[in-house]
């Protein structure tokens, strides 16, 4: 009766917490293992420390320390081995538990997945898509109809170029204010060039001051820009 209650109320909870309580014990053991593990090896020192205290004084007593040091030895081989099996398991069980509630994750999202689309199908979707569109497509008719008959009085081009021209004047106006006189270069550059035969009739210092001229034009065009 006991097992038959515990299957129907305590059991799911028992399976849940066999594993934490399996690792638990596991790493009970492994703590009492290690601390044997560091005993042993210090009852291990300490018959080695004999055995060399004794070598050349007494022998009998160097072999002695030595039989109790191999035996302390070879229980320490054994404790260690233990160590790595229990170290082994708590792997296992843990890599076993992580993997099961993975799985249940999984088909708990599954099973969330499935409740959402159990009212959802494809031509559902269509449906509720087409309802849009027709719903969009009345509001666009409507929006048109009201539209329609708004009128728009007549635009005259003549003031639109009006207003164009007097719109680059303030920009020009204001561009001026900003850049300040217009720059030596600008002047420079709309002025004709000399015919070639004038210059060609310049007397080598003419040349040179018409040169020093059209440099000192250019480092005043330069230092306006």
């Amino acid at each position: 009766m006991s097992g038959w209650g515990l299957g129907w109320f305590g059991g799911g909870q028992q399976k849940k917490e066999a594993p934490k309580k399996a690792i638990l014990q596991l790493r009970e053991q492994l703590e009492m293992l290690n601390k044997r593990e560091k005993h042993l090896q210090n009852q291990m020192d300490e018959q080695d420390g004999l055995a060399r205290k004794y070598v050349n004084t007494n022998k009998t007593a160097a072999k002695a320390a030595l039989r109790r040091k191999k035996a302390f030895e070879h229980s320490l081989e054994q404790t260690q081995s233990q160590i790595m099996t229990l170290e082994r398991e708590v792997y296992s069980i843990e890599t076993a538990n992580i993997n099961k509630e993975t799985l249940d994750a999984m088909k708990n999202a599954g099973a969330a997945m499935k409740h959402i689309h159990a009212g959802l199908t494809i031509d559902k979707v269509d449906d509720v898509m087409e309802g849009l569109r027709e719903q969009h497509a009345i509001g666009d008719e409507i929006s048109e109809a009201i539209t329609s008959g708004v009128t728009t009085s007549a635009i005259d081009e003549d003031d639109l170029e009006d207003e164009l021209a007097e719109l680059q004047q303030e920009a020009l106006d204001e561009q001026m204010l900003n850049t300040g006189p217009v720059p030596v270069g600008d002047k420079v550059g709309r002025l004709p060039s000399a015919p070639q035969a004038e210059v060609k009739g310049k007397t080598p210092a003419r040349v040179e001051e018409d040169d020093e001229e059209e440099e000192l034009r250019k480092l005043q065009a330069e230092m306006a820009m």
